[in-house]
């Protein structure tokens, strides 16, 4: 049986989940040690190194090292993220799967219409995500309620489809990240087809609850109102059927210091990590 106090919860953002790895790290050096760590996108790897207890181990050079890799010729988001999952899940083949490990959840979207998918994961792709951020802009979330199912693997998870192994791991995490205007390559898992968690989850707080933890950490990469997906319709509550919902974010918008989703500069980086940093250490002075 695990243990379901406390859960920490860390958002999609691509290049910003700089900020969310700065947090993760604050905690860790805090000794704040997590019953569960839920991740979305690009916050998957952070978070497994988190529930190892070596988020500071990462630490920035996971994000300078992403960076230069898009630097090079003919890179892509989609050949960037495959390559930096590869390389740094290597370390999680054993400890994140030992039973006194924290579970690991990672959020993703199922596409559940063949019609869909025959969009999804061919070269109509960016254009159906195009649309669908225009759609955001209007609150139109009908295409998702329509054509995606949230779905949550997990490392214990009861049901063998939905739990991630050291086999699917690199499947699972790309899939949680492939947003469909920018990532070209399409995710697959046993065959099935994935898209991001964003279209219907920024951050997997509120799945966390409904897990039964019964106090979670929210992490956002943005200073204003946390939303439960990118229609920005549901704003994340303090507290949900009697469980807390703390939010750590940052001061600024973080394109300010020099990081948005897809690009970034090295010192834009370091700044956001740290800020990150210095936001997880105010939490938990004022949190204990």
């Amino acid at each position: 049986m695990q243990r379901k106090s406390l859960a920490i919860a860390t958002p999609v953002g691509s290049f910003k989940g700089a900020f969310a790895h700065g947090v993760l790290t604050a905690l860790e050096e805090a000794g704040i040690v997590a019953d569960a760590y839920a991740a979305a996108s690009s916050s998957v790897i952070p978070a497994s190194w988190a529930a190892i207890g070596r988020a500071k181990d990462l630490g920035i050079n996971y994000w300078l090292a992403g960076l230069s890799a898009l630097e090079l010729p003919q890179q892509n988001m989609s050949k960037v993220v495959q390559r930096g999952i590869r390389v740094f899940s290597k370390q999680l083949r054993q400890d994140l799967y030992q039973p006194q490990t924290p579970t690991l959840f990672i959020a993703t979207n199922a596409v559940i219409n063949p019609t869909a998918a025959a969009h999804t994961q061919t070269h109509l792709a960016q254009d159906l995500g195009k649309r669908l951020l225009r759609a955001s802009v209007q609150k139109d979330r009908s295409w998702v309620d329509t054509n995606l199912r949230f779905t949550l693997f997990s490392t214990h998870h009861f049901d063998a489809h939905q739990r991630i192994t050291p086999n699917n791991y690199p499947a699972v995490a790309y899939a949680s990240s492939r947003i469909m205007h920018a990532w070209e390559i399409p995710a697959w898992i046993d065959g099935k087809p994935y898209v991001d968690a964003a279209y219907t989850c920024l951050c997997p707080v509120l799945a966390m609850v409904s897990e039964g933890y019964q106090e979670t950490i929210a992490i956002s990469n943005e200073p204003g109102m946390m939303y439960r997906d990118m229609f920005h319709i549901e704003a994340i509550p303090s507290h949900l059927r009697g469980v807390p919902i703390h939010v750590i974010r940052p001061d600024v918008h973080l394109k300010e210091l020099g990081v948005d989703f897809t690009k970034a500069t090295p010192d834009g980086l370091v700044a956001v990590y740290r800020h990150g940093r210095d936001k997880g250490a105010e939490f938990v002075s004022k949190w204990r």
